[in-house]
């Protein structure tokens, strides 16, 4: 059964399914250490030890994020998409890297597939 729907398959994450979205910001470090109450050090690591190295040592088939399945679900009920939408619409990666010098934080997120 070739079928991807409501599945969390790998040719969903390579070629795509329905929407495609990448969104990317540049966090000022004083932000970083006002708001979030944390270093962008402490940010760009623990993306790298959790987001990344965890989900890839679990196992994770297009789960390289931070619980994204939780958004996700709260926008598809709150718009009356179906939320069972939510298993292939959730693959992502986020990444956070060093920007301005390592100074500022820069963050992205891409998801392939939203449905």
């Amino acid at each position: 059964n070739y079928c991807s729907d409501k599945k969390p398959a790998a040719v969903n994450w390579i070629e795509g399914r329905g929407k495609s979205v990448v969104c990317d910001a540049i966090i000022k470090e004083e932000v970083v250490r006002s708001v979030l109450k944390t270093s962008v050090s402490a940010l760009v690591d623990l993306n790298n030890r959790k987001n990344l190295v965890g989900s890839a040592v679990a196992g994770s088939l297009g789960g390289f994020n931070a619980h994204a399945s939780n958004i996700v679900s709260a926008i598809f009920i709150a718009t009356g998409q179906d939320p069972a939408q939510n298993v292939e619409s959730s693959q992502c990666i986020t990444m956070m890297e060093f920007a301005d010098n390592g100074k500022d934080l820069y963050i992205s997120v891409s998801m392939p597939c939203i449905e």
